[in-house]
């Protein structure tokens, strides 16, 4: 079993900021990658940013020079910087990871998301 808790949402003015964080726990081998996704209402889930274990990133284009993605592989956790926010980044942010199983698979993980409102 492996959760991932999200934290770090709310509501943020229009050119605000606002750092999401996400911890990683249960019982795995090891973790390849770690990021978050959004989904805004009425489309679909998209790529934020991710990291893999080696420090390789990975932006969406939302991401391109206003977000800021951050781990620690020591304590499993990502974190994600929002800057200069607007009302188009309103959507709930998913934490995920790539987990790696003591037996040499992988599978994906997702926290259950954290709501991000850009409102004046």
């Amino acid at each position: 079993q492996v959760q991932l808790v999200e934290s770090g949402g709310g509501l943020v003015q229009p050119g605000g900021s606002l750092r999401l964080s996400c911890a990683a726990s249960g019982t795995f081998a090891g973790i390849s990658a770690m990021g978050w996704y959004r989904q805004a209402p009425g489309k679909e889930r998209e790529l934020v940013a991710r990291v893999t274990s080696d420090g390789h990133t990975k932006n969406g284009d939302s991401a391109k020079g206003r977000f800021t993605i951050s781990r620690d592989n020591a304590k499993n956790t990502v974190s994600l910087q929002l800057s200069s926010v607007k009302p188009e980044d309103t959507a709930v942010y998913f934490c995920w990871a790539r987990i790696r199983t003591g037996y040499g698979g992988v599978f994906d993980s997702w926290g259950q998301g954290t709501q991000v409102t850009v409102s004046s």
